[in-house]
């Protein structure tokens, strides 16, 4: 176990932050006993592929930083299989194994990045597809008692980038291992959201398939996001958020041009990275940090030493000003840590 551990690196948008304790488990037996351990000493915070989090210049307590790998198939018929991957899987490179397997389900979550044990505390998407959609369960470790936990789809209560271990349980659980059923290659493609469509057509028709539209998937995404490696980011930084009809109405009558996308519900999504943009913060960096100059919705970090605080003081500014124009107050995406930061 490392003491005054740097993370600069082990979040993608780069910020300066230090743990006081910091250890990287092979397995989760080891978890465990490092939890009986420490957990009546300090806080325990985990810390996954760091792809979607705001780290304060301290954690303290212990930072777990799970590296479980494993990939195994649990059962097969003759249209789907049922997997289970270990939380240190890189996300994006099980996608593409579960295509080269042959298994459909994953496409539009292509080029997410980060780890599979944080894929279910966010119920990451894309693309009208969520992990929600594909998951039949997990097991998860009580940072409290140390104690595993079987835990069924249902018992997660996913909703739009959100789940029970976000919302009820935060900074509760280490998430070990999760369980996807997939499809066999036979199954209608979800090609229902944005400019998807538009570019799997142009496809030549032998490639119109699931790994087909994964590469669709990659070259929207690389064109319209950038890449942590080359300008340090943590993806979408606010929710869509979720509107009534009647205020939906009312902001379509003032802005003629407004995005959104109709849900079952009858309530509306309002495209976040649109009101931003119309709210001038699109490419607007003060000091290095702010909105990214080709899609409005991307926190990014062009400076060496920016921290939590810096980034904090960007986000409650644009809130403010989307909240000033449209009466929308926009939800942020990634988890501060530690907790209530």
């Amino acid at each position: 176990m490392a003491q005054h551990q740097d993370l600069t690196h082990f979040n993608t948008l780069r910020l300066q932050s230090r743990a006081q304790y910091f250890a990287a488990p092979d397995t989760p037996a080891e978890a465990i006993a490092l939890i009986k351990q420490y957990a009546s000493q300090m806080p325990i915070t985990v810390l996954g592929g760091g792809s979607n989090v705001v780290l304060a210049a301290e954690l303290p307590g212990l930072v777990l930083h799970p590296q479980f790998k494993g990939r195994r198939l649990l059962r097969q018929d003759d249209t789907q299989v049922e997997v289970a991957l270990a939380a240190g899987e890189v996300w994006d490179q099980v996608v593409a194994w579960s295509l080269a397997q042959g298994w459909q389900g994953l496409e539009n979550l292509s080029l997410i990045p980060g780890h599979c044990g944080a894929a279910p505390v966010q119920n990451i998407g894309a693309y009208g597809v969520e992990l929600a959609d594909v998951l039949v369960g997990l097991t998860a470790i009580n940072l409290t008692t140390a104690e595993e936990k079987q835990f069924s789809a249902a018992e997660c209560d996913f909703a739009y980038r959100d789940s029970y271990f976000k919302s009820q349980a935060p900074g509760q659980w280490l998430i070990t291992e999760i369980v996807l059923r997939l499809n066999l290659q036979h199954q209608p493609l979800k090609l229902g959201y944005g400019d998807v469509a538009e570019h799997f057509a142009q496809l030549p028709v032998g490639k119109q398939n699931a790994q087909g539209l994964r590469e669709v998937i990659c070259a929207i995404r690389s064109a319209k996001l950038p890449d942590p490696a080359n300008l340090p980011n943590a993806g979408s930084f606010f929710k869509n958020p979720v509107v009534k009809t009647s205020q939906y109405q009312a902001l379509k009558q003032q802005y003629p041009t407004l995005v959104a996308y109709t849900l079952a519900s009858g309530e509306y999504k309002l495209a976040a990275g649109w009101l931003i943009e119309q709210a001038g913060w699109k490419g607007h960096q003060p000091g290095g940090v702010g909105m990214h100059s080709q899609q409005a919705l991307v926190l990014v970090n062009h400076s060496h030493n920016a921290t939590a605080e810096q980034v904090n003081a960007v986000a409650e500014q644009v809130r403010r000003d989307v909240f000033t124009q449209f009466g929308v107050w926009l939800e942020q995406e990634p988890l501060a840590l530690p907790r209530g930061l």
